[in-house]
């Protein structure tokens, strides 16, 4: 059901070496690059009679508008369950309550007397968030976008998810109630690349965004590359992967249930071990064995993903050698179940988000931890961080300097402008002082 890889026994290769010894699924943006790019160009070209054409091709949807009637939005948010809107509701309080928290204020810094640089935040303009809604539905995914964005106080929030057929072309009711709760109510039936070309180039219904955010495909993955610089994006976001640290001290039973919950989302889901314990590994492949024919999504989803290159269970030597594995590895969610997992946690460098000790799953962050669950995948959390109200924002310096502040360095302004070769830099101090460099 799934493999191993034994990394004990020699000293662990560093850097690159390390990464290739470990599972990873095969996700070829630039090849999927050239196959959204004619369609990108199309709907710059034709707009909203592009995106009604790629609906009727690709989602089986004959659509007579993209953007969703306000009075869907009120008659999904009536449809919910009063369990479902209660966790809705308690998913976005509790996510308002961490990203709040991250907003930036102006702070303003004296270099010199008479010479201040302030940095000021400002939100982008405009945003389009995206709601997959191909193998699941993802409210969830709604509310981790638009909640940053929202705090960070971008005046302008739309959302697009692909048209189903099975409710007469709009998105699912649930991503649309999602929407009625946090306030948006400019809705597109749009899925897939053509949905990141909308936001990017603007159609007749639709004006252009400054940034799109939101997990999906490799389609959506492959637009975001191709607009990259006309537009700002989150990341590039690849399957969905757990890698959990363990030793002996871990359930199995957790350990096993936790691997399944991620290898649902996708048939290149990785679900990966790093133990030192043989025990351990014995027991959670044992429960793998248990766990997976007892839950949904077998054939089509979990046994294809946990059967997959993209997950094993690693061996290490101990937990030190344990904690260089998952470093190199970079995991978007990264599970710590060991003895004093808090303290091990906080050796961590490279993951998109932690969970510590047997109480903290994944599937908390995914729903209703307050945390961000649209994190870096594909190891890209060694450079990347998970979507927040950061994301949202714009450091702007603003320089202050008089007269007598800009006389006492003009002479270094001018000295580094000649010996970089730019003497019209110098020049543009020297004329401020009737061409004289006052000097220290």
């Amino acid at each position: 059901m799934i493999s191993r890889i034994d990394l004990r026994g020699e000293a662990l290769p560093e850097g690159p070496a390390l990464r290739a010894l470990l599972p990873r699924a095969d996700f070829d943006v630039t090849a999927a690059l050239e196959k959204v790019r004619p369609i990108c160009e199309d709907v710059h070209h034709r707009g909203d009679a592009a995106l009604i054409e790629y609906a009727r091709r690709f989602d089986q949807v004959t659509l007579e508008r993209v953007r969703v009637p306000a009075e869907a939005l009120t008659e999904a948010l009536a449809g919910l369950t009063d369990e479902v809107r209660a966790a809705l509701e308690e998913s976005i309080r509790r996510a308002r309550t961490v990203h709040r928290a991250q907003r930036r204020t102006p702070h303003t810094t004296q270099v010199v007397p008479g010479g201040t640089v302030t940095e000021k935040w400002v939100p982008v303009d405009r945003v389009g968030l995206y709601a997959p809604g191909g193998r699941s539905v993802y409210p969830s995914s709604v509310i981790m976008n638009a909640v940053p964005a929202q705090e960070a106080g971008v005046p302008s929030v739309a959302l697009a998810s692909p048209p189903q057929a099975e409710f007469g072309g709009l998105p699912h009711p649930t991503i649309l109630a999602a929407c009625a709760l946090l306030g948006i109510d400019e809705v597109y039936a749009v899925g897939g690349a053509t949905a990141v070309a909308m936001f990017a180039h603007g159609t007749e219904s639709c004006p252009p965004a400054r940034m799109v955010t939101g997990p999906g495909n490799i389609w959506v993955a492959a637009a975001k590359r191709y607009f990259t610089g006309l537009i700002g994006i989150d990341t590039e976001a690849g399957p969905t992967e757990i890698a959990v640290l363990a030793d002996d001290t871990a359930d199995p039973v957790h350990v096993a249930a936790d691997l399944i919950s991620q290898a649902e989302h996708d048939p290149l889901a990785a679900a990966v071990l790093v133990t030192d314990s043989d025990a351990l590994a014995d027991a959670v492949e044992k429960e793998l064995a248990a766990q997976v024919p007892a839950t949904r999504h077998v054939e089509d989803r979990i046994a294809p993903a946990l059967a997959g290159r993209q997950s094993a269970l690693v061996l290490v030597a101990d937990l030190e050698d344990g904690l260089k594995v998952v470093d190199a590895y970079g995991a978007e969610h990264l599970e710590i179940q060991t003895a004093d997992a808090t303290a091990v946690a906080d050796r961590v460098r490279n993951a998109g988000a932690v969970f510590v000790g047997p109480w903290a799953p994944v599937s908390l962050g995914d729903y209703c931890a307050g945390s961000n669950h649209v994190l870096p995948t594909g190891g890209c959390a060694c450079h990347s961080s998970g979507l927040s109200v950061q994301s949202f924002l714009r450091g702007i310096h603003i320089v202050d300097y008089s007269r007598d502040a800009l006389a006492g360095v003009a002479h270094h302004v001018v000295t580094l402008a000649e010996a970089e070769d730019l003497p019209a830099h110098g020049a543009a101090v020297k004329a401020r002082f009737d061409w004289k460099v006052p000097q220290q």
